[in-house]
């Protein structure tokens, strides 16, 4: 059954994400370009999604090698370090309330705004529809493996932000430019291993280029004009076939925020990713207070699913890895891109902000998809949930509408408002990656700034599914120098946070 479900396992493959292509139908209004370009961009697309998502089998379940090495990576950082997404959990949340905000420190943003930020690139329609999918593939237990990889996630966000902050790049203007780029470079360097760092790092910049005009672009818009045209009458609204004037919209708005770099990125996210995630959340915990005394046995039903799974191929390991896989795919934990915006912060002591980032994941994985697997497992049977005839966004608007009749609108809006802030964050590191391939230069951000926003209007006139495909395997094929850079930079990683418990221990304030 996994084997043949191989094409959802792509469509959970999107990095925070966002949506999946079929759960609304696709505008073409240039057929003929479209089908040319997916044409001549198919085979080389097919070949890297081939080798990126390559599968073996373990007792009746195929194994994405992909999920393997982010969750093997994301295990063996939580060991390493001694379960600090544990025990750093509550020194984060007051790092993220300003207790040790020093201002006059290097950088551009706040703890608060480089964590909306790099939570703004995540938390997406994935984390509405993309729960869905793997509740209707692996049943509820899927959530409960969906949780612990979550969990274990923490810890490589916290290495990866920790390195981002501690190898980045200030600019003569006072600007930063940091991320997985820089600390594969330098960090290697440092280790006597330039020649593999000076690689692994080109080609991490090269990847998120191109990736991020389709995973955090193109497919962005698309699927936002297309929530836009179902919620004003589908064939009838007036904005059909107008998928052109609609992404143009999109990305003149997205355009005056992005010329302000980071600094008005960060303004816009800090205020729109609390609010979008208040509104999600209301929602779902509503639809869970309507429900309470069924509460203990969806929890029962989730747990016996996690270990029995008897309707799944592959029984409990075919869970276990619907559970992982939505997780790595959703929170981007060894993917290295909320580097990028953490490297931005103000402080002079980078595991601060590696603290700041474990929160990522909680955020996304454990907070987020765990609610929507709550309300879907609140509102239908396992039967229905896992042959009901529904999927994706559908599944989980007719779960919410089914305790709240009118909950599909408000639905629709968050689900643009995730779409839209994943756009900003994804213009971010595409700048970073393209300044770190040509050079930093204002002239050099703005043209790429430019080349972002003429994509957002192919991305809503257009299907280039090929494309897209391409630039999904070039976002998850950066997975693979990030980890081997994380696990080479480890032992300064735990001798740093072994010096920063110590010195903490002593002072009052960690960054006095």
């Amino acid at each position: 059954m996994i084997s043949d479900m191989r094409s959802s396992f792509w469509i959970l493959a999107k990095p925070g994400l966002k949506a999946a292509s079929f759960l609304v139908p696709s505008v073409a209004t240039t057929q003929n370009i479209d089908a040319v370009i997916n044409q001549a961009v198919q085979p080389l697309a097919d070949a890297v999604s081939s080798f990126i998502f390559y599968s073996v089998r373990v007792g009746n379940a195929d194994v994405p090698l992909i999920v393997c090495w982010l969750i093997i990576g994301a295990l063996f950082f939580t060991f390493y370090l001694g379960f600090i997404n544990i025990r750093g959990f509550r020194h984060a949340i007051d790092i993220v309330r300003g207790r040790y905000a020093e201002p006059d420190h290097k950088g551009e943003i706040t703890h608060f705004q480089a964590l909306t930020t790099a939570v703004s690139g995540t938390v997406g329609i994935g984390n509405i529809s993309g729960v869905a999918i793997t509740v209707s593939l692996g049943g509820p237990g899927a959530i409960f493996w969906l949780i612990i990889a979550g969990l274990v996630g923490m810890t490589t966000k916290f290495v990866e932000c920790t390195l981002g902050v501690k190898y980045r790049q200030i600019n003569s203007d006072g600007s930063t430019s940091g991320g997985p780029m820089y600390y594969l470079r330098d960090g290697l360097k440092k280790r006597g291993l330039g020649g593999l760092g000076k690689f692994l790092g080109l080609f991490y910049a090269c990847s998120i280029v191109i990736g991020c005009l389709g995973i955090g672009n193109m497919f962005q818009s698309n699927q936002a004009y297309m929530q836009m045209v179902a919620v004003s009458g589908g064939e009838s609204s007036l904005l059909d076939d107008k998928g052109w004037l609609v992404g143009l919209v999109m990305a003149l708005i997205v355009g005056a925020i992005i010329i302000g770099g980071i600094k008005s990125i960060a303004r816009i996210t800090a205020k729109l990713v609390p609010f979008m995630v208040l509104l999600y959340l209301i929602g779902a915990l509503v639809v869970i207070v309507m429900n309470l005394s069924a509460l203990p046995q969806a929890f029962a039903t989730i747990i016996e699913g996690a270990f029995s799974a008897e309707g799944v191929a592959g029984g409990m390991v075919g869970v276990m890895i619907l559970g992982f896989q939505r997780a790595a795919f959703s929170n981007e934990a060894g993917i290295g891109s909320a580097a990028i915006a953490h490297s931005a912060v103000q402080t002079d002591r980078p595991l601060t902000e590696g603290f700041v980032a474990l929160l990522e994941p909680f955020i996304d994985t454990v907070v987020i998809c765990t609610l929507t697997g709550l309300v879907l497992v609140l509102a239908f049977d396992t039967p229905t949930l896992m042959g009901g005839g529904l999927a994706g966004i559908e599944m989980t608007s007719a779960a919410f509408a089914s305790q709240i009749s009118w909950s599909p609108l408000p639905l629709s809006i968050v689900a643009l408002l995730f779409a839209f802030s994943t756009m900003l964050a994804w213009a971010y590191y595409g700048t970073k990656g393209w300044t770190y391939i040509v050079g930093a230069g204002r002239n050099r951000e703005l043209l790429f700034g430019l080349i972002f926003c003429i994509f957002i209007v192919i991305g809503a006139s257009v299907e280039l599914s090929a494309i897209l495909d391409f630039a999904d395997a070039l976002i998850f094929v950066m997975a693979i120098p990030n980890l081997i850079g994380l696990y080479i930079l480890a032992p300064e990683i735990r001798e740093d946070l072994k010096q920063y418990w110590a010195r903490r221990s002593v002072l009052e304030d960690p960054d006095q």
